[in-house]
């Protein structure tokens, strides 16, 4: 079927603009992009970074890798291609909520950096945070109550990063959180302390 993308689709602009959005709610709007190994902490510390900006007054989300699975991407598998789609939609879901003037917060292992860099150029310079969730695989191992990575090294899940699929590192992350060592309280704080340096949570003039 012919993309009928170019022809006859047209962006619609709103009238109530980004920046409208932003001084309502009073703090500006930005993609929050934590990435890392499976078990790594990525959604714990996500949800708790949304539970201290929520106390504070900010509009937020959490796009959480598997409630995305559950729907928007139930479709998709767990190949390259599937995860590279995987990580598009996110991107585009994400970019709208910006211009709906929220915070975006998403965890997902996003294994392939020109995927996040991806999303990074869907949106305008300062508005995509990368923060990488560093974790030794061995400690993200002794994490997996469910027992995902035993069963990837037995051969029963194919494609599981960091046994049978690459995990490609940030290179310049705006963040790097050692989740090993460091508490969900202390990783918490340098995440808000990060918004709050860049002017996320500074009412827009």
């Amino acid at each position: 079927m012919e993309s009928t993308r170019n022809n006859n689709v047209v962006w619609h602009n709103a009238s109530v603009s980004r920046q409208d959005r932003e001084s309502l709610n009073r703090h500006k709007s930005v993609i929050v992009w934590f990435t890392g190994l499976s078990n790594s902490g990525k959604s714990t510390v996500a949800h708790a970074v949304e539970e201290q900006l929520h106390a504070m007054g900010c509009r937020t989300y959490v796009f959480d890798g598997d409630n995305v699975r559950h729907g928007l991407c139930s479709d998709l598998g767990f190949s390259k291609e599937d995860r590279i789609e995987n990580i598009r939609r996110i991107g585009e879901m994400a970019k709208l909520f910006v211009d709906a003037g929220v915070i975006a917060l998403t965890a997902f292992i996003s294994p392939f950096g020109a995927d996040r860099q991806r999303v990074r150029t869907l949106v305008g310079e300062g508005d995509f945070i990368e923060i990488y969730c560093k974790c030794p695989l061995e400690v993200c191992e002794q994490r997996d109550v469910k027992g995902y990575y035993k069963r990837a090294r037995a051969g029963a899940i194919k494609n599981f990063t960091g046994i049978s699929s690459p995990y490609e590192e940030p290179e310049n992350p705006e963040l790097i959180i050692d989740t090993a060592v460091e508490s969900v309280d202390q990783c918490v704080e340098r995440v808000i302390g990060l918004l709050a340096e860049r002017g996320i949570l500074a009412r827009p003039i």
